[in-house]
């Protein structure tokens, strides 16, 4: 934690929760959410060490975006620098796979990590997504009531976009007719992986075929009305509504709980919505943007939790802010994690999600991968 905030300056926290799959999924998921903050923060203090990638086809892919509540020109005038701070994610984000690549300890043939992150800078917020887990604001309407806004898309193979990048390194994209609604990414020539998700750190058997390891990177400038926001895997996603994730964390008692009574009730509506499946992992972190003494309480009644509430679920990789500071300020956000307030936010474990992919290839071994691996510029890593 340090003395302090995450690069060095004031009012500056970033949080992320790494969701791994795979068969070596949870230390893949581990090593990105150890190493990953530290590289972004080395770039942040070191702006000139940012390569611009002018001529990436992946600039052209991935554009600035900016929440429907502000304009691209209102961005660069409230926030000139959000072009260098996105280099500096993508830059960050590209290390992060290239070092997974070369890690003999860690075989990423065939498992992989996504990444949903934000950075908070003073009243600007910087999105950053790899993968199909999400982030989700919560603020206030007109009629002072708490509404959800999704800050981030889910990163899945059928999106045109992503359909369009993955089919022209010759990958494929279909659904199997006993789960019709969820499309992967498959090899050329062969039925494998199936991927559920278009881009991830690591899944190096994918790379040649489209899929990606640029995050999507966008900016929202925070407004007075703004509460929280809401990072989950997508187990959380699958089986609670944006509105109903925000109800519940507005609910809990305590912000030290909010993430886990989150994580509780999504592990009870999967076993409820789907009793003869395995749930899905599920993990969340909450950032609050102003002290609890100056929040106005919404009209919903209080959840409280009964012993059928409690399921055990497994820890994933949940990053928490990285900051300093007084708790009793009242400009200075608060965090919450999955794990208590006493666990070190290295020492989480993590699990790999369950249906991430259907099947491994026949040389799924990191050596065969080291020949043909590419990024999406084409280029060899």
């Amino acid at each position: 934690m340090g003395g302090k905030d995450f690069s060095g300056e004031k009012d500056e926290i970033f949080c992320g929760v790494f969701d791994g799959h795979g068969p070596l999924g949870h230390k893949v998921s581990c090593h990105v959410r150890d190493a990953l903050p530290s590289k972004l923060s080395y770039l942040l203090k070191e702006p000139e060490m940012v390569d611009y990638y002018s001529s990436s086809s992946d600039e052209d892919e991935d554009a600035d975006h900016v929440d429907s509540s502000h304009n691209e020109a209102n961005t660069q005038n409230s926030f000139s620098s959000f072009s260098l701070w996105k280099k500096c994610f993508v830059k960050a984000f590209k290390e992060m796979d290239r070092e997974l690549y070369l890690d003999s300890t860690v075989d990423s043939f065939c498992s992989g990590s996504t990444a949903v992150t934000v950075l908070k800078k003073g009243e600007h917020l910087i999105i950053a997504n790899l993968g199909d887990s999400r982030a989700v604001l919560c603020t206030r309407n007109q009629k002072n009531q708490l509404v959800p806004v999704q800050l981030t898309v889910d990163l899945k193979p059928n999106l045109p976009g992503e359909a369009e990048r993955i089919r022209s390194y010759n990958g494929r994209v279909f659904a199997r007719e006993e789960e019709p609604d969820v499309y992967r990414l498959w090899m050329a020539d062969e039925d494998c992986p199936g991927l559920a998700m278009s881009r991830a750190f690591g899944d190096f058997c994918l790379k040649n075929f489209g899929l990606s390891s640029t995050p999507k990177v966008s900016y929202r400038e925070l407004a007075e009305e703004d509460e929280f926001v809401v990072l989950a895997t997508d187990g959380v996603w699958d089986v609670l509504s944006n509105k109903e994730v925000i109800k519940i964390v507005a609910s809990a008692g305590k912000r030290s709980m909010a993430a886990k009574l989150l994580v509780r009730r999504a592990s009870r509506a999967w076993k409820f919505q789907h009793p003869t499946a395995k749930a899905d992992d599920c993990a969340a972190i909450c950032l609050f943007f102003k002290s609890s003494s100056s929040v106005v309480r919404n009209s919903w009644p209080k959840m409280t939790l009964r012993r059928t509430d409690i399921v055990s679920q497994k820890k994933l990789k949940a990053a928490p802010a990285r900051h300093a500071g007084h708790e009793t300020t009242k400009t200075k956000p608060q965090t919450t994690a999955e794990a208590s307030s006493e666990e070190e936010w290295n020492a989480l474990k993590g699990v790999s999600r369950v249906n991430s992919i259907v099947k491994l290839p026949r040389f799924s071994s990191v050596k065969s991968g080291k020949k043909t691996s590419r990024d999406q510029n084409g280029q060899a890593i």
